[in-house]
């Protein structure tokens, strides 16, 4: 007998009077909750790791990465889509993160947009998505109509699929080749999953998309070698990474060379080191 789905997230919070707790209460009971959260995301390691492997395959034959959300998932996977061209050097088209109601939703909640559940495969359709390409959905709930239409209609489409929930045998899971739970429990305010379910989405939505940098060739040693240098500070944090890998003392010397070619990978290539 199949076992019965229980949102978990939506359960009563453990603590009572909210109301009446002094700030420093209030503070200290958060983040004892908050403590919780690595060691879910560690029992979900190896799911995030099957995912990952299956994803990096893709995307190293030219595919590309979506996030697909509603509500706090949605605007994590923006946030962590948008950071990937900045921190890697990556093209804006390769992660991709989209929101139910599209990006008026970022900042303002877009009515009954989540419970659509035509809207999410008609979004990926505007970026001609193809087998080619890997589509995660996030929804803490597990629930979210947006996100399981979506992902059922790239099956049937032979898309690769993933999924992060914050509920065990949730049906996002069930239409996702590559579903990954990580149970945080009951939140501080109950149901309030922009807490400990978004903590725990932005912990794996970091792991995933900086270990596929990482097999994509976009990291060195240590080292975010194809950065943009966008400020002040990523300049000098360029200069000061070639002056390192280059074995160059000179500050100057190392500006110039890192300014010409736009990059610390581009400028070591350009000097043989």
């Amino acid at each position: 007998m199949k076992q019965q789905f229980v949102k978990i997230t939506e359960q009563s919070s453990p603590y009572h009077h909210l109301e009446k707790m002094s700030v420093g209460e209030l503070l200290t009971n958060i983040n004892n909750e908050d403590a919780g959260v690595p060691g879910a995301v560690k029992n979900a390691i190896p799911a995030i790791e099957a995912f990952v492997l299956a994803a990096a395959d893709k995307m190293l034959a030219g595919g590309r990465l979506f996030y697909l959300g509603a509500g706090t998932s949605g605007r994590l996977g923006i946030l962590d889509a948008s950071e990937c061209p900045p921190t890697y050097g990556v093209p804006f088209d390769l992660v991709i993160g989209m929101i139910a109601g599209g990006d008026k939703a970022i900042r303002r909640a877009v009515e009954n947009a989540e419970d659509d559940t035509q809207q999410g495969w008609k979004d990926l359709q505007q970026w001609n998505i193809t087998d080619k390409d890997v589509v995660i959905g996030i929804a803490a709930s597990g629930t979210t109509p947006y996100v399981i239409g979506a992902l059922k209609t790239c099956r049937e489409q032979g898309i690769l699929t993933g999924s992060i929930s914050c509920n065990p045998g949730s049906p996002v899971s069930e239409v996702a080749d590559y579903p990954i739970e990580v149970v945080v429990g009951p939140e501080f305010v109950t149901g309030s999953t922009r807490m400990k379910s978004g903590t725990a989405q932005k912990l794996v939505l970091n792991m995933i998309s900086t270990s596929l940098m990482i097999q994509l060739g976009r990291v060195e040693d240590n080292k975010m070698v194809n950065m943009q240098l966008t400020n002040e500070k990523l300049v000098d944090r360029g200069i000061k990474m070639l002056m390192e890998k280059a074995a160059i003392s000179d500050y100057e010397q190392a500006k110039t060379l890192l300014l010409q070619h736009g990059s610390v990978k581009n400028a070591l290539n350009a000097i043989g080191a």
